[in-house]
């Protein structure tokens, strides 16, 4: 039995009801056929990319790791250098410091037979080392001093 709503219908019918190409929605084969990615593959695809830039972001961290140890490496054999210069300038100060005392002392007691303008001119020499090993010790020191402060 049919209802006259359905008669209706079916004498309106074109083509057995299968819709034609439409001039409205007018697309492509190829669009109207294109899947559209579902929203996990898209949160998937974005995961990806994230995860490709973390890793590249990590990679470059663990170069400048490995360079800033590097870094480190070559201050602490440099200090270190630093450190033997200042105890070997502070050996030195000490020695020439030594030997000017005992120079001192045996001008005192012992005459060598040289003019004491002789002995003025020795001394002004010693001082002058002395001096000159003194400007060097505090140069390697203030070296060092900053050497130490940088690491």
């Amino acid at each position: 039995m049919t209802t006259p709503e359905y008669k209706e219908w079916w004498v309106k019918r074109i083509n057995n009801n299968v819709p034609g190409p439409s001039s409205k929605n007018s697309q492509s084969i190829e669009e109207y056929l294109r899947v559209v990615p579902s929203e996990l593959e898209i949160i998937k695809q974005d995961f990806e990319r994230r995860n490709a830039e973390l890793e590249k972001k990590i990679e470059q961290m663990e170069e400048e790791k490995i360079n800033l140890r590097l870094d480190i490496d070559v201050q602490k054999v440099e200090v270190e250098k630093l450190k033997k210069e200042k105890n070997k300038a502070e050996e030195d100060l000490d020695d020439l410091k030594m030997n000017y005392k005992k120079l001192r002392l045996s001008m005192r007691t012992d005459e060598l037979g040289k003019t004491s303008e002789q002995w003025r001119e020795e001394i002004r020499e010693e001082r002058n080392k002395s001096d000159r090993w003194e400007s060097k010790f505090q140069e390697v020191q203030a070296r060092n001093e900053v050497l130490e402060e940088s690491l």
